[in-house]
């Protein structure tokens, strides 16, 4: 096993140097067509070599700037707990009903060889259904081809990934395939955000649809009460009314709440099985989780890493916190460089303190990504080693934050690693794991090992 993982870490690694170079050589945009064209290419074949694997499958894809992961679990729960037999594939993790497996991979929709080889798995498991988390990535560069979508979701589209797209109207235009590919299905149907400013571009052209939102759509959420441990609300749609108790923390999680309710709905589930299906979740890895070492002070970990999430998230904690907010984060080197100076000009807004650590760097210089983040952060009044502080080695970061925070007022965030099991550096990938480090700094807290 070890060995077989190391051989995929080496493959992956030599890829990635491959890709390096010839990125320096060859101007960007040309090598995006070629990269695509290449992505078509691989998923014909892969997906012809297996016996176009999902044909027979009922597609729920997924797909969004934030929230795209939760909803997925959400709908995969949802459905499972009906009874269905459920595949799954997400950022997070993949398999058939309860035997989800870790994803590897350090992508969301992954290569179109090995998703076609989970695919023909899954098809040999008897899968029904399958819910697919789809990126505008895989969607740009085909990668899911021969996958027949027959409910498209849509979270919420925002600012993301500008490095590949270029602009957002060209990432929006990659999102809209997966409503355009279900549009072409039969059974087509689109689930849409009311409440996203983008919500009439992916209703266009719909066979047949359902908006939902919390200030309007077809699915609307009522009587809704936040706690730290999840919400509760009404939701009502053509005189049917579900009362959701959704245990992932957030507003923006009764968002994602909502989508999954829509896709239950278009499905035939009754208003008990939604009900059930959506309280049956009660944890996804790296979203909104909190740890609890015996200390004080509240630590949470999520994946956030864009600045809608930021925003979202972060203002929610804000209103839970009544205390000090300390927020950990970096971004992720030859990614979107121009989020950079946002995330720390919104973290710096609800935040007491902000520490700005590594993320993934890659081959990019780190001190170069934590000062463009931190000019976003003074912008918004905070200040270098007062209330801003720059700590390249993340792990030193997050002992660091642990030594900031001191009474049951107090909030720590880390944020941008979430679930991910390496962090990429000039020199490679290395292990990681998030929880497993925080629970190590908060313990060392305790014991007085750390002085402030």
């Amino acid at each position: 096993m070890f060995s077989r993982w190391i051989s995929c870490y080496n493959g992956r690694a030599m890829k990635r140097v491959v890709k390096n170079i010839i990125q320096r050589f060859l101007p960007y945009q040309l090598m995006v067509r070629i990269e695509r064209r290449y992505h078509w290419l691989q998923a014909v074949v892969s997906s012809l070599r297996y016996g176009r694997p999902a044909r027979r499958m009922r597609v729920i894809g997924v797909t969004g700037t934030n929230g795209k992961t939760t909803t997925s679990f959400m709908i995969h729960r949802m459905l499972v707990e009906s009874g269905l037999n459920v595949g799954l594939m997400t950022t997070v993790g993949y398999g058939v009903n309860n035997d989800i497996n870790p994803q590897i991979e350090h992508m969301t929709t992954v290569s179109a060889p090995i998703l076609n080889k989970r695919l023909s798995a899954m098809k040999k498991a008897g899968v029904e259904w399958l819910v697919l988390e789809v990126t505008s990535h895989a969607l740009a560069q085909y990668r899911t081809w021969g996958v027949p979508y027959e409910i498209a979701v849509m979270t919420n589209v925002t600012h993301e990934h500008l490095d590949y797209h270029g602009t957002f109207e060209d990432y929006k235009k990659s999102k809209l395939r997966l409503f355009q590919l279900a549009n072409r299905h039969p059974q087509g149907f689109s689930v849409v955000n009311y409440d996203d400013e983008s919500v009439a571009d992916f209703l266009k052209g719909a066979r047949a649809s359902e908006s939902y939102g919390l200030h309007g759509g077809q699915l609307v959420a009522h009587e809704v009460s936040l706690t730290g441990d999840g919400s509760r609300y009404i939701a009502t749609a053509q005189g049917e009314k579900y009362e959701i108790a959704c245990h992932i923390p957030g507003e923006f999680n009764i968002y994602n709440s909502l989508a999954a309710v829509a896709v239950g709905r278009r499905v035939g589930l009754t208003n008990q099985q939604i009900e059930r299906g959506i309280a049956a979740l009660k944890t996804v890895e790296g979203r909104m989780v909190s740890l609890r070492e015996g200390q004080d002070f509240t630590v949470i970990i999520d994946f956030a890493h864009t600045p809608d999430a930021f925003e979202r998230l972060l203002s929610d904690l804000r209103l839970q916190t009544k205390g000090k907010l300390v927020a950990v984060f970096g971004s992720a080197g030859r990614r979107d460089e121009s989020k950079r100076s946002i995330q720390g000009e919104i973290a710096g807004r609800y935040c007491e303190e902000v520490i700005l650590t590594e993320e993934d760097n890659r081959d990019i210089d780190g001190g170069e990504i934590l000062e463009q983040i931190a000019a976003g952060a003074i912008r918004s009044g905070k200040n270098k080693d007062e209330n801003l502080f720059l700590i390249p080695d993340r792990t030193e970061a997050i002992i660091f934050a642990m030594t900031r925070v001191h009474n049951d007022r107090d909030t720590v965030v880390l944020l941008g690693k979430g679930h991910e099991k390496t962090i990429e550096r000039a020199d490679g990938e290395h292990p990681w794991d998030e929880v497993a480090t925080a629970r190590s700094a908060i313990r060392s807290t305790l014991r007085g090992d750390i002085i402030e």
